[in-house]
């Protein structure tokens, strides 16, 4: 977008007026983006949330702020409150899916309709995911998807917002939630995200079980599921699978058969 350079030029500058030689966390407030914007002689940016958000989940580090990274660290945007956030060192890298997995055929439940009108890669992953049930084959549960395009306030963190909440149920009676994260296009699912989506799984459903996914479109209707941990200071990977959307025509009696064989040695 053109106001990339414009978002470097900013984030360096909120970035290198606190950061101090090995410092592994850096503070600034929501009003500072402005400040920072009228030193360098640039306008207020008219969406400041988008300036963070780049940052976030999407663009890369400008290099004032990447030369200062250790090696097997990133920096990410961490919310600390209402207009409160910090840069925090964190371990490991954007969690991309894997390029070597062999997807599973899956017959495309998708409704036209549905596929004719939406608008976005995002929106479209989340209507397979949904429609397809992929929550439910991935994890094992039956799940439900509660709201989407959730907007909400966690006190530790500020104002979040999760693409799709699922609540599932498994055979033993315990019950999940379970946040989806939908990245379609470039945009990389961040570190800051996950940690945000456990926060608001704490806060807000003490008493579920917290599953966090996230899931991507790796080419065309092929569709990578994550779940991911929190483990110290990094983000890990606990499963990853890859399915493939397909007319059903498209799946051969072979492969039914493989998939069977499979279920059997289960």
């Amino acid at each position: 977008m053109a106001s990339d350079g414009v978002y470097k030029r900013l984030i360096a500058k909120l970035f290198t007026d606190r950061y101090r030689p090995g410092a592994a966390r850096v503070e600034f407030k929501r009003e500072d983006i402005p400040r920072a914007a009228k030193a360098l002689g640039l306008p207020e940016p008219r969406n400041i949330g988008d300036v963070l958000y780049s940052f976030r989940f999407r663009a890369d580090w400008p290099d004032e702020i990447a030369r200062t990274t250790p090696p097997g660290k990133q920096w990410v945007i961490k919310g600390e409150g209402p207009a409160a956030y910090a840069f925090t060192l964190f371990s490991g890298a954007s969690i991309a899916a894997a390029e070597d997995f062999e997807p599973i055929k899956i017959p495309n439940s998708t409704p036209e309709i549905v596929r004719k009108y939406t608008q976005s890669d995002e929106q479209a992953l989340l209507a397979v995911v949904r429609y397809n049930r992929l929550v439910d084959l991935f994890l094992g549960v039956t799940g439900y998807s509660l709201q989407n395009h959730l907007r909400t306030q966690v006190k530790s963190i500020g104002q979040i917002e999760i693409d799709e909440l699922y609540v599932g149920v498994n055979k033993s009676g315990a019950h999940f939630i379970i946040p989806v994260q939908a990245k379609g296009g470039k945009d990389k699912q961040g570190v800051s995200q996950v940690l945000q989506d456990d926060a608001f799984c704490r806060a807000k459903f003490p008493n579920l079980v917290p599953r966090l996914i996230a899931c991507q479109f790796v080419k065309g209707n092929h569709v990578a599921l994550m779940e991911l941990v929190i483990s110290r200071d990094s983000i890990k990977k606990r499963s990853e699978a890859h399915y493939l959307i397909v007319p059903k025509d498209d799946i051969s009696e072979d492969e039914l058969r493989q998939y069977r064989q499979t279920a059997d040695s289960d």
